[in-house]
């Protein structure tokens, strides 16, 4: 298997960032109509320059999986999955909403103290993200290591934690970006 994946590549200018160059020595306002107008006659101008610099300089992906890559494809993920993990836990900018019944009793929102206002997060919200992350990784951790998960009966305690693990991998997949 071979991967490879450009850095994150965006190409858009702003109209508002030339005026901003533009009129260097004052603060502009957005909502002025001269700068309203200008903006929009720039719109045009930024779309292109993205679209040409899109073409010559476009994000590479490359990946190239081997015949051999699939026949233990799960533990051939979690060889890539569990340092992306790692990582995300380590530098998350936010968290998503987790749902109560995937959290122990005392991270649920009914747990946390009432909050101010309606549209605030609850005190263990970000503990319950941090506690479906630390799963997760369990998980992976677990799945890598020399004794196979699919040696241990579901039933015991590590097999049920490492099942839940991956079904909330799954369940909250779409949540795993910074």
């Amino acid at each position: 298997m071979k991967v490879y994946i450009s850095s994150y590549r965006d190409h858009w200018v702003s109209p508002y960032t030339i005026l901003e160059k533009v009129f260097f020595w004052r603060e502009i306002d957005y909502d002025e109509p001269k700068i309203e107008k200008w903006a929009e006659r720039l719109r045009p101008l930024c779309e292109g320059l993205k679209n040409f610099l899109d073409r010559i300089h476009p994000g590479i992906i490359y990946v190239k999986i081997d015949r051999w890559d699939t026949w233990s494809m799960d533990a051939t993920l979690a060889h890539i999955i569990l340092p992306m993990l790692k990582q995300l836990h380590a530098e998350k900018h936010g968290a998503p909403n987790v749902d109560d019944e995937d959290v122990p009793e005392e991270l649920r929102s009914t747990s946390a103290p009432p909050k101010e206002n309606i549209w605030e997060t609850d005190a263990n919200h970000f503990k319950r993200w941090d506690w479906v992350m630390e799963e997760m990784i369990w998980s992976f951790e677990h799945k890598l290591k020399d004794t196979d998960l699919d040696d241990i009966d579901i039933w015991e305690a590590d097999g049920v934690r490492a099942q839940n693990g991956f079904r909330l991998f799954g369940k909250y997949f779409q949540s795993l970006w910074d």
